[in-house]
C-alpha cells in the first residue's frame, strides 16, 4: 500500500485510517521511526520489543564468535 504524506507546520503528519486499521494501530499506541539510508520506517512498540530479542540473540551469537576466535589478534592486542 502506498499514501502520500503531508508533513505539518509543526513536523506531524497523520496515518490514514486504511493504514491505521490494517496494521491495528489505535489512539495512544506508541511508534518506534528508524531511519535508515535516508528513508523512514516507522512500528509499533511492541513488534519492535519482539524483533529487539531476535536482533540481540543473534548479534550476541556474532559477537562471541568474533571475540572466541584465537586468530583474531586485534582484541589481544587492545587488551594489553
Amino acid at each position: 500500500m502506498i499514501k502520500t504524506l503531508r508533513v505539518s507546520d509543526k513536523g506531524q503528519i497523520s496515518l490514514p485510517v486504511s493504514i491505521r486499521e490494517k496494521l491495528g494501530i489505535s489512539r495512544g499506541d506508541d511508534l518506534i521511526l528508524f531511519e535508515v539510508d535516508g528513508k523512514l520506517l516507522l512500528e509499533k512498540q511492541e513488534k519492535v520489543k519482539d524483533d529487539v530479542k531476535d536482533i540481540l540473540k543473534f548479534s550476541e551469537q556474532s559477537l562471541k564468535e568474533i571475540w572466541n576466535n584465537p586468530e583474531d589478534e586485534i582484541w589481544g592486542n587492545y587488551i594489553k
